[in-house]
């Protein structure tokens, strides 16, 4: 329970979740360590629908993760391998081809590419997996490499960030995920990942994407040697850089998932550190449209209740998921559509499919087109149902 001197400032806090009005640092870490969940939870769905409506998102999507060779040993990695050990592999255009193929096979409408860096790979291997996908199917939206790969393509090519993007767009790059933000306070970072792209070579890399049109993600891992003051803290670094560009679309809290790790003597984030995080995400990210609850690393029932606690995405069909499964996640290595509808359904929410870009997909038997971007108002709050699927 919240002690009573404090009931006056959550009044504070809620009246200006229900104006509309930006909520600071101190508020953050008052509702972290303060509120209960049932009532974070509660403010956190305001947001929620008056951004989201009763609409829950997801997509048709498959991964492809080109090779787990890594140069870098981050501690809280179990997807990484050594060029010599036997887990290792590497795919070759041929693989990429038929990765392609299945996506197409299945309907899907995004794939997602991230992986290790490969210290025996130079620019123009990455390069390639871009051109293969788009070569071998143009309408598949390729949303591919995060920040600390950017940062590694730059260093392998001697080239500005920038460079590198462009030529990742030529190549048929549509979007970028939001992965390897980790935590962005120094303290937390030297002990997790030391070596990789700061936090702010990880801003200034999507800062340079969102100049060039290009729409991206944003991630924080939590739940493994950081404090509330850091989440927060980070929340906030991620808003200053959407009030300067407007580029990010979806926010997704990554629950740490320890076991196969350096760090597997730490517990496992609870339920409800999950669904604490994504109601504070919720809150404090007042400018970014989309929170996601990842079915994946929360567990389908965890991502269901999140759909109430300020989350309106549960991602998508992610078939070929390995990086988070390699570290523990007991998860399913894919839902169905039917299977995601069942889970929206079931939490009072109207599923709609979306393609990266937040479009509505209309199918019709084994094709798609991308409709209308979405919008909550009064007068298309229902329109979901009307959208056929598969």
């Amino acid at each position: 329970m919240i002690a009573s001197y404090d009931q006056q400032r959550l009044r504070e806090i809620t009246e200006k979740v229900h104006s509309g009005t930006r909520l600071s640092f101190d508020d953050g870490l008052f509702l972290d360590h303060e509120v209960d969940l049932l009532t974070l939870g509660r403010i956190a769905n305001v947001v929620r629908e008056r951004k989201n409506g009763n609409y829950a998102y997801y997509n048709t999507n498959i991964h492809l993760n080109p090779t787990n060779v890594c140069v870098y040993r981050c501690t809280f990695c179990a997807f990484r391998a050594d060029l010599k050990a036997e887990k290792a592999y590497t795919f070759t255009d041929a693989m990429i081809r038929d990765r392609v193929h299945e996506a197409k096979s299945l309907g899907a409408t995004e794939i997602h590419v991230v992986g290790g860096l490969h210290h025996q790979k130079d620019f123009d291997w990455y390069l390639n997996v871009i051109r293969v996908i788009h070569e071998t199917w143009p309408a598949l939206h390729i949303k591919a490499w995060t920040p600390v790969e950017i940062n590694w393509f730059s260093y392998l090519t001697k080239k500005p960030t920038r460079w590198v993007l462009e030529q990742m767009i030529e190549a048929g790059l549509g979007s970028m995920p939001g992965g390897g933000a980790e935590i962005f306070h120094p303290d937390v970072r030297q002990q997790i990942c030391e070596h990789k792209a700061d936090a702010e070579e990880w801003l200034m890399t999507h800062r340079e994407a969102h100049a060039l049109g290009l729409r991206t993600n944003a991630t924080m891992l939590y739940g493994h040697v950081e404090e509330g003051k850091h989440r927060v803290d980070h929340l906030c670094k991620l808003r200053e850089l959407q009030d300067e560009t407007g580029g990010f679309q979806t926010f997704i809290p990554l629950a740490f998932h320890p076991e196969n790790t350096k760090l597997s003597h730490i517990i496992k984030p609870s339920g409800m550190t999950d669904l604490r995080v994504i109601a504070l995400s919720r809150l404090m990210l007042d400018n970014i449209d989309h929170i996601k609850a990842y079915w994946i690393m929360l567990g389908e029932k965890t991502a269901q209740v999140a759909l109430s606690f300020g989350a309106d995405d549960l991602d998508g069909t992610v078939i070929h998921e390995i990086i988070y499964h390699d570290a523990g996640a007991k998860t399913p290595q894919g839902l169905t559509v039917d299977q995601l509808h069942h889970l929206i359904r079931e939490a009072g929410r109207v599923p709609i499919e979306r393609d990266t870009l937040y479009r509505k997909v209309i199918r019709n038997g084994v094709d798609w087109q991308i409709g209308d971007p979405i919008r909550v108002g009064e007068s298309d709050r229902h329109d979901a149902v009307a959208v056929s699927m598969p």
